[in-house]
């Protein structure tokens, strides 16, 4: 059984990306072409696709480490700052682009919320990124 530990992340979250445009609760809102992901970043993502992405990422994210909680996915998601002359230092990336993509992707029946622990993936969650993994190392396409 292909899991999603068996294939390359970049492939596997591509072609999630794809598919969650089929889901009508995951839709970016109006503000992400606008926001920038984090304090780190100089401008806001300039992809057409950036919110599926993101949202697959996180699935994945979850998918491979949880519970996990919004704080650990801010950690994870951030980068480098530049100060100017100053060493450079590690900021968080924003919090709102990620509890919302969480939050759709929980409507969506992808993940559930654990009380006091964090967010985990839901069965159906850990099916479609199976199903998605098996599809990307070649095996049948799934129906």
């Amino acid at each position: 059984m292909v899991t999603v530990y068996d294939v390359p992340a970049n492939r596997l979250i591509k072609m999630a990306a794809e598919k969650l445009r089929d889901f009508p609760e995951v839709t970016p809102p109006q503000w992400v072409a606008y926001a920038k992901s984090g304090a780190h970043a100089i401008r806001a993502p300039e992809g057409a696709d950036f919110w599926y992405v993101r949202c697959a990422s996180l699935l994945r994210s979850v998918y491979m480490k949880s519970p996990t909680g919004v704080s650990r996915l801010k950690t994870k998601y951030g980068g480098r700052k530049k100060r100017g002359s100053r060493p450079e230092h590690h900021a968080d990336a924003g919090g709102s682009m990620i509890r919302k993509a969480l939050q759709q992707l929980e409507k969506a029946g992808l993940m559930e919320q654990k009380k006091k622990k964090g967010r985990i993936i839901s069965a159906k969650g850990r099916s479609f990124l199976d199903s998605i993994a098996k599809e990307v190392k070649g095996g049948a396409t799934p129906a």
